[in-house]
């Protein structure tokens, strides 16, 4: 198993994302945007995560070739964003953000499922592979934070850039996966998609998501609001991130003391209460900290979780369209609606609803795992 190339993989795409998310806003900000421009921005990155992933997944699927499809998708990507050195147009920036993202979020799924079936039954490893990602944010994330204070901002394209082509660089490296030749014997997709317990995950998904969504598209821009510096924003977000890591390391334990259904439940709820507390308490720095912290579950748990369970449910030759559909649904049509409804409410009604809005969200998204999750012990081994 090509372990070091598909961890670099992962580091060097979330880096990509440490830069992108936390700062752009900041960026666009600094170019004179305001929150509903920044807003609809974001929302256009996430929104091209609806079509992408699915185009490409259906490809991928149909001609075996993951990781063409991979370093495709990274090397155009990169092409595309030297668009946002030719000018700073409102719809010149949406045009080049929607080629950008179109083969930018190409990429990650396809990339989940090499990993998965390099792992073959020792999906048990995929935490220590995908923790890299968390430790390239990390570093991206913290990094950035006192560089990109005042006029330092103005240098972001060109890291992000470097950050693309080294995506693309490390995607070179990693050979095609060993399950390339799927079984025809399989599970009819629109029978997989008929099943309750499915649809009733991905929507799930789709909500925890779209709660995210000031998080994401925000965050920064709100505390810096309540003058906290970018360097202590950046170490904000990395310590949710460093939380990740170490649930991650965790995960395995966790499973086997726990049921996935119980996990996800918490991972839910306890989004409600990190929005909440990020309503309510922006100026106490404790409560913040406290709130980044129940990153590890809002992500890191949620997510290890869903991907098994999104393994378990696409198998053979449909794990590339799962994935896919996991990325779409949630990262994609979530993220977008999360993004666009962020900027509407922070431009029009300030930043505590927005925040009171995604924690209601999450909670929707708490009752409907109650009722769709089954009660079944998977194992991440």
């Amino acid at each position: 198993m090509p372990y070091w190339r598909l961890s670099g993989f992962y580091f060097f795409f979330f880096a990509s994302l440490g830069a992108l998310l936390p700062y752009w806003g900041v960026y666009l900000k600094s170019l004179g945007y305001n929150e509903l421009a920044i807003g609809n921005v974001m929302a256009t990155i996430m929104a091209t995560k609806i079509i992408s992933p699915n185009i490409w997944g259906w490809i991928a699927d149909h001609t075996g070739r993951r990781m063409a499809i991979v370093r495709l998708g990274s090397l155009c990507a990169a092409l595309a964003f030297v668009g946002v050195f030719f000018t700073d147009d409102y719809g010149w920036l949406l045009l080049v953000m929607v080629i950008f993202s179109f083969f930018w979020n190409a990429a990650l799924p396809q990339f989940e499922a090499v990993t998965l079936n390099h792992l073959g039954p020792h999906i048990e490893r995929y935490s220590g592979i995908r923790l890299w990602g968390s430790i390239g944010f990390i570093i991206a994330v913290w990094g950035l934070g006192s560089l990109m204070e005042g006029k330092g901002v103005q240098l972001l394209p060109w890291i992000l850039l470097a950050l693309f082509l080294a995506i693309w660089i490390n995607s070179l490296l990693v050979p095609e996966d060993r399950a390339t030749q799927q079984p025809v014997d399989h599970v009819p997709l629109k029978k997989i998609l008929a099943s309750p317990r499915v649809v009733g995950l991905l929507l799930i998904c789709f909500l925890m998501q779209a709660s995210h969504g000031p998080y994401y598209t925000f965050y920064s821009i709100y505390m810096h609001s309540f003058d906290y510096s970018l360097s202590l924003i950046g170490a904000l977000w990395a310590l949710g991130v460093i939380a990740e890591v170490m649930i991650f390391l965790l995960m395995t334990r966790l499973v086997g003391r726990f049921n996935l259904r119980t996990l996800l439940l918490s991972s839910l709820l306890l989004a409600t209460l990190r929005w909440t507390l990020m309503a309510l308490y922006p100026q106490n720095l404790p409560i913040m900290l406290f709130s980044q912290l129940l990153h590890a579950a809002t992500f890191g748990v949620y997510h290890a979780v869903t991907i098994k369970f999104i393994h378990h449910y696409f198998s053979g030759r449909h794990q590339g369209k799962g994935q896919a559909l996991y990325s779409s649904l949630s990262f994609g049509a979530g993220g977008a609606l999360g993004s666009f409804y962020s900027g509407y409410v922070y431009d029009s009604y300030g930043p505590m609803p927005m925040f009171f809005i995604a924690a209601g969200i999450s909670l929707l998204g708490f009752v409907l795992a109650l009722r769709f999750v089954p009660s079944i012990r998977l194992s991440i081994s």
